[in-house]
């Protein structure tokens, strides 16, 4: 009988013939050559694409986790690609380091994180896959291969950022930085206002943020900035409480839109202000239990502000069923071949829907728009494309899958979908 497997959300199922654990890269590479394929790899399943679906083997690393050594004097780690973040913040923590940026959800592992481009906020702040310093991989054969910044840079830029189809990492060594504290501050304004200012305002901080409530005519903006101050307690965090009430308003008032904005609206502007300071593990996470589904795309971040006015637009007017916050990040530009940010300031806009709600129609209404600027997806949240998009969009996109084909020749982790992403015939 099939295995059965599915994402955080529940939206994305497979019914494998088999999930595998394996304890260690032995294990593993035994299954790459034997497992009934194709093999793909499960991370926390905190992706929204079928990126891990297979009715051959699922690969869940969950054995093959923790620190392996670290280098005090270079602020290095090399972990395991299971570790979840959330321990590998208590990890780095412990031995004086710090990641030098993080995404809200701490849940994934590592090597999943890596390879959908995972990233947090700020200008000058790159996503996980920029720390890359080396990577040790099982590639197609079952051979273990390794790859460093030093030795080979292209292969760093080539593999780290590889959807779990350019062999399954298993460890890799990440450049930190010496653990540190930072003020977070949160406040309300208005939309307009931030649309305005949007440049200005997300370059005053070392890493900002904001979320724009359907209806609310105003946004949060949240900013963190390095301190040496000592620690403050952090605020009881209510954004589930939140949710939850924006959920009742959108059901009860749903024949009276202009009665829930002003009730949604009134309620955001007496949002309580937040200043604080904690070391950084206790900063960037939050509590996420109302399960969603999500898209995000990355966009030249000059065009960050005309595309959310008109995602905006579309959700109040087309879809008042929505009521998850829009949020907006920036991301640093990279080298990395199959990174959304390469060679460009990106401003990252992420949309969201109840998982209890068929995501599909927001969704493809919304993706329109994110063309329109130039946007690319994240690749582990909900998109339409395919190969000849992705050759238009990523100047390195033929060199990408020219060492694809080496890590992989027989094609062991190329999926039907996987297949449809990267235009392979099967």
């Amino acid at each position: 009988m099939a295995a059965a497997w599915s994402n955080w959300s529940g939206f994305v199922t497979a019914s494998p013939q088999l999930i595998a654990t394996p304890a260690d890269a032995g294990e593993l590479a035994d299954l790459v050559r034997s497992a009934p394929g194709p093999l793909r790899v499960a991370g926390a399943g905190h992706s929204f694409t079928p990126l891990v679906r297979s009715d051959g083997t699922i690969v869940s690393l969950e054995k093959i986790e923790g620190l392996v050594s670290h280098d005090a004097v270079a602020n290095r780690a090399r972990v395991r690609a299971g570790t979840r973040l959330g321990a590998l913040m208590r990890i780095l923590q412990d031995i004086g380091q710090g990641l030098p940026n993080m995404g809200d959800i701490d849940r994934q592992a590592i090597g999943g994180a890596l390879g959908t481009a995972t990233h947090g906020s700020g200008p000058t702040l790159g996503a996980y896959h920029t720390q890359l310093e080396a990577v040790q991989l099982v590639d197609g054969q079952g051979k273990l291969r390794g790859f460093s910044r030093a030795d080979d840079q292209d292969m760093i830029h080539a593999t780290g950022v590889a959807l779990g189809a350019f062999g399954i990492l298993t460890e890799v060594t990440m450049n930190n930085i010496a653990t540190y504290r930072l003020r977070r501050r949160k406040w309300v304004l208005p939309v307009g206002d931030m649309l305005k200012d949007f440049e200005s305002m997300m370059a005053a901080h070392r890493s900002a943020e904001f979320y724009y409530i359907p209806f609310a005519d105003y946004v949060q903006f949240i900013a963190s900035d390095l301190s040496g101050a000592a620690p403050t307690p952090r605020p009881t965090e209510d954004d589930e409480e939140g949710l939850a009430t924006l959920r009742k308003l959108r059901t009860a008032l749903r024949w009276l839109p202009s009665l829930r904005r002003a009730l949604i609206r009134g309620a955001v502007k007496k949002v309580a202000s937040e200043d604080y300071v904690q070391d950084w593990l206790n900063v960037y996470a939050s509590d996420r239990r109302t399960k969603f589904n999500e898209m995000e795309y990355h966009l030249p971040y000059e065009e960050g502000p005309k595309a959310l006015a008109e995602i905006i637009a579309l959700t109040e007017k087309h879809f008042p069923e929505v009521y998850f916050p829009v949020e907006v990040r920036s991301v640093a530009p990279d080298e990395f071949w199959l990174s959304p940010f390469y060679k460009r300031l990106t401003c990252s806009i992420a949309i969201h829907h109840d998982a209890a709600n068929d995501p599909l129609p927001f969704m493809r209404a919304a993706e329109p728009i994110f063309h329109k600027y130039g946007g690319r997806p994240h690749w582990g949240k909900m998109h339409g494309l395919k190969a000849t998009d992705f050759k238009k969009l990523y100047p390195r996109w033929d060199d990408a899958m020219a060492v694809r084909r080496d890590i992989d020749p027989q094609n062991r982790f190329v999926s039907p979908y996987m297949a449809g992403l990267f235009g392979i015939q099967q």
